[in-house]
């Protein structure tokens, strides 16, 4: 396993970091049993870090996996706080969730600009007092927009964590190029870098080799935060990691493999899942919610965001 700095927050994290969305109530919706088999198995086979979030809800899958292993693991989480206290209860939350006195990376969730970082700022300055005072290790935030790249590194954040892949899928203001320079100004300026949706959210699951590919070739992208949801899904990214390759049952795993988003027909079309999305991919239509389909990054934030759970992915 390859393990790098982030940036200049002394952090040493391995190549890939293992994305937990996926094991989740948004997505797989696995018991916290089955998720800490999995990532458990993620961690003794060399990958030291995972990403989570508040709104997640999947700290019980990670503190069982936890408690499975005896490796070392850097944890990131991330609120939507925009007041001060919120944000000390975020934190607290995670600390108490996951058992750990402290939390390595936290950061301000789906940032869109300098504007938000500032209008989030008593949240900002209560995780950097928690810095101070040795709770928190770093401070970053995590964006879909360009714009928020550059807010970053305009108030001096430790860290941020974009969208990037190889087609532009899910940035919200602009093209993969106009991405890779703000990113790679971040990284200059001393910001970690871990990406997200190197594979568009499983949409770009067909060109996986040329993804990887991609995303690993950047030199300043510090680690790349793959959503996983077994053991062979993991040996094949860190065969790939390794190798540069897939062998041929990761390949025909991988072709067999298709999610997507479901719309129960009780949908009930509040609309709320439409105001949720960061991707204009859902909108009302005949009094239910609709789908565009290629602006789909399968987050699965709508799916909390519906107060019926009449949306999942499948």
């Amino acid at each position: 396993m390859e393990y790098v700095k982030l940036g200049n927050t002394g952090i040493s994290v391995s190549k890939i970091c293992f994305g937990a969305l996926t094991m989740g109530p948004l997505q797989a919706d696995f018991t916290p049993e089955a998720a800490g088999e999995i990532m458990a198995y993620a961690f003794d086979m060399g990958i030291n870090f995972v990403d989570t979030a508040q709104y997640y809800k999947c700290y019980p899958h990670i503190k069982e996996a936890l408690r499975r292993t005896t490796k070392d693991i850097v944890v990131a989480s991330k609120t939507y706080a925009y007041e001060r206290e919120a944000a000390l209860k975020a934190v607290d939350e995670a600390r108490s969730a996951l058992d750990r006195d402290v939390i390595d990376l936290f950061m301000l969730h789906e940032q869109e600009s300098v504007h938000t970082l500032r209008g989030h700022m008593p949240a900002l300055e209560a995780l950097y007092d928690l810095k101070a005072k040795g709770v928190i290790r770093a401070v970053g935030a995590s964006m879909h927009h360009i714009a928020a790249v550059d807010g970053a590194v305009k108030l001096g954040l430790d860290f941020v964590h974009p969208m990037l892949n190889i087609s532009g899928l899910g940035i919200a203001d602009g093209t993969r190029p106009q991405m890779e320079t703000a990113v790679q100004k971040a990284h200059d300026a001393g910001l970690g870098v871990y990406s997200m949706k190197a594979l568009g959210g499983g949409n770009l699951y067909k060109k996986a080799y040329d993804c990887l590919k991609y995303i690993f070739s950047l030199p300043y992208v510090d680690s790349v935060a793959i959503g996983m949801q077994s053991k062979d899904e993991i040996d094949a990214n860190l065969r790939f990691l390794s190798s540069g390759a897939f062998n041929d049952s990761d390949i025909k795993r991988l072709n067999e493999k298709k999610r997507s988003l479901h719309i129960e027909e009780y949908c009930v079309g509040c609309g709320r899942c439409v105001e949720k999305c960061g991707q204009n991919a859902l909108y009302i239509e005949n009094g239910r919610a609709n789908l565009t389909p290629e602006k789909c990054v399968l987050c699965g934030y709508c799916s909390a965001a519906c107060p019926d759970f009449a949306i999942k992915i499948v």
